[in-house]
């Protein structure tokens, strides 16, 4: 087995073990003015950094506490600041939470970046493929780290808008399961419990 094939055997066994919440989320038609203010949302190239309007000190306590949290599910310390950096400049970026980005995260993919649904969303934020023919451009990669956080925070912050806050009904249509609670739930739950956080967020 050449070492090209070997690779794209071990890629698909990784996918293959990486189970992901994700349901069939419709494909939607958007509106001129949705559809650009979208796409504006996801071409911009900033570098992420830790938005802290509380500066640094608040920045490394949160760093420091969420990566303790995460080491267990991400070993990799380099790759848990790098996603948790990502996490926090992306979510505040799009007017979210972090913690309630984490909160999906943990439920869609538990923090697989490989992981891909039966209904095909790829991804920490299980971004359906549809999201890159409607919103973006025909090279970005859904598996990439910040082009899946950018995406995955974009989206969910257009449909909490779409349905004025509400986060019951905007986890719903995130997942494709709106009307069911199981899944808003579960990321409430997450959100409110294993990533709650006292201090300074954003």
């Amino acid at each position: 087995m050449t070492r090209a094939a070997a690779l794209a055997a071990l890629f698909a066994l990784v996918i293959a073990g990486s189970p992901a919440q994700a349901g069939n989320q419709d494909e939607e038609r958007l509106a001129d003015s949705m559809r650009a203010s979208l796409q504006a949302a996801i071409a911009d190239r900033a570098v992420p950094v830790l938005l802290f309007k509380g500066g640094p000190d608040s920045a490394h306590r949160w760093l420091t506490e969420m990566s303790s949290r995460l080491e267990r599910r991400i070993p990799d310390r380099k790759q848990r600041i790098e996603l948790l950096k990502t996490v926090q400049y992306e979510a505040t970026r799009a007017g979210l939470d972090p913690q309630l980005v984490l909160g999906v995260m943990q439920v869609e993919s538990g923090f697989k970046k490989y992981a891909v649904s039966s209904a095909g969303a790829r991804g920490y934020l299980q971004v359906m493929p549809f999201w890159v023919k409607l919103i973006g451009e025909k090279h970005h990669n859904l598996f990439a780290l910040r082009t899946n956080l950018r995406y995955g925070c974009v989206i969910l912050r257009y449909y909490l808008d779409r349905e004025k806050g509400d986060f019951f009904r905007a986890l719903g249509r995130y997942n494709g399961s709106l009307g069911q609670a199981d899944y808003p739930n579960l990321v409430l739950s997450a959100w409110k419990g294993t990533w709650n956080y006292d201090g300074a967020t954003s």
